[in-house]
């Protein structure tokens, strides 16, 4: 016992010491705490940084937050990724506020029901918020029990155990949170800095030699590739369509170009995984009859660049088709007006829009630009 209690000791005096000063630091009301933590689900510190702040400008509470449209909290959270986390965030405070008279529950099993709250983000939010004795085993901790211990490949029971019985009941949340930090920035995946490490001591991975290998990598998974032809129509005003994605699912809700997922990689003629074995004439085809299920018909006007983006399930790469629409094209649609909209290509800041769905709107302003300047240039320019 004295030695966990002279480790806990030398963490939260280092943590007091060198802690990082982010907002969400200051106040730790339950709402503020919950909204971190899920804004920190995969993403880095730095990153969320720039989102917190408007964040809660724009959504204070459970009330206003509750109260939202999903359009309005999916355009809050563009560019933040993961967009699950958004929903579930708002599914959440809806649920507090109807449910729980606008209290966020104290007990980390009930914590657990709400959507998105899993075992580290009701023992994050336990112990910060409410300084429950809850451990808080995120990436950063397991590694940093890992090397601790000395353990290859630790169980998610061994490392909670061993989370639990190094809490500093007197300072649950701050604790959590310097396990966190120490992951972060002192024991790091590569070249950790164990010179600097204020529990240096009681690693037995460093005593071993062997901090490089703890833990030991998972293997890595093969992630799937799917390819998506997808249709860009423009009207003489420049303007294009937006189309609007099932309220399930990946990207649930969001806007996006009409797109239509092609063949899959593994059953295309010659595909081994070097090219993408896609023919020009068959992504334009699909393209075309994307829109003509949607009422709209067009010539094929020219092609964008693919844009690749990485989900953490599948690799997805986009292949733009410009399609030149009439006056009426675009107005004669098979789809509610809800779920379809002009917008203007320079002008999508206002629609939560995905990032490789922003990057074809990008490609499609500058297209148009050029078409413009060719337009205006004289026979002898």
């Amino acid at each position: 016992m004295r030695k966990v209690r002279g480790f806990r000791s030398a963490l939260l005096a280092h943590f007091d010491r060198t802690r990082r000063n982010f907002p969400w630091r200051f106040d730790r009301t339950p709402y503020r705490v919950l909204v971190s933590e899920f804004m920190l689900q995969q993403t880095r510190a730095s990153t969320v940084l720039a989102y917190y702040e408007p964040w809660l400008r724009r959504f204070p509470d459970w009330n206003a937050l509750a109260g939202a449209s999903t359009e309005e909290v999916l355009l809050a959270w563009k560019g933040l990724g993961y967009y699950a986390r958004a929903r579930n965030l708002h599914r959440t405070a809806a649920i507090v506020r109807d449910r729980y008279q606008g209290c966020l529950p104290r007990s980390p099993a009930v914590l657990m029901t709400l959507p998105g709250v899993g075992e580290y983000t009701a023992g994050a939010v336990g112990s910060i918020a409410f300084g429950l004795c809850a451990p808080a085993v995120d990436g950063n901790v397991r590694r940093v029990l890992a090397r601790l211990l000395d353990a290859e490949r630790p169980s998610a029971s061994r490392l909670r155990e061993e989370a639990t019985r190094l809490l500093d009941p007197a300072r649950p949340g701050d604790f959590n949170e310097a396990m966190m930090e120490l992951g972060a920035t002192v024991c790091t995946p590569r070249a950790p800095r164990c010179g600097d490490c204020p529990v240096a001591r009681h690693c037995e991975a460093r005593k071993e030699g062997t901090v490089a290998h703890r833990p030991a990598p998972r293997p890595p998974r093969k992630i799937p590739r799917t390819d998506y032809a997808t249709a860009v129509p423009v009207d003489p005003q420049g303007r294009s369509l937006l189309v609007k994605r099932p309220e399930t699912g990946l990207l649930a809700g969001m806007w996006e170009f009409p797109a239509v997922e092609l063949l899959p990689e593994s059953k295309r003629p010659g595909g081994s995984g070097g090219g993408s074995g896609l023919e020009d004439s068959n992504v334009e085809t699909a393209a075309l009859k994307r829109l003509a299920e949607l009422g709209v018909s067009g010539k094929m006007a020219g092609r964008l660049a693919p844009v690749r983006h990485a989900f953490t399930h599948l690799r997805a790469v986009y292949h733009p088709v410009v399609v030149r629409c009439g006056e009426q094209a675009l107005r004669q649609l098979h789809l509610p007006k809800k779920q379809a909209v002009r917008a203007d290509p320079h002008d999508l800041d206002s629609r939560a829009l995905p990032v490789a769905q922003q990057k074809i709107g990008a490609r499609l302003a500058a297209w148009l630009r050029d078409c413009c300047q060719v337009a205006t240039r004289g026979p002898y320019d």
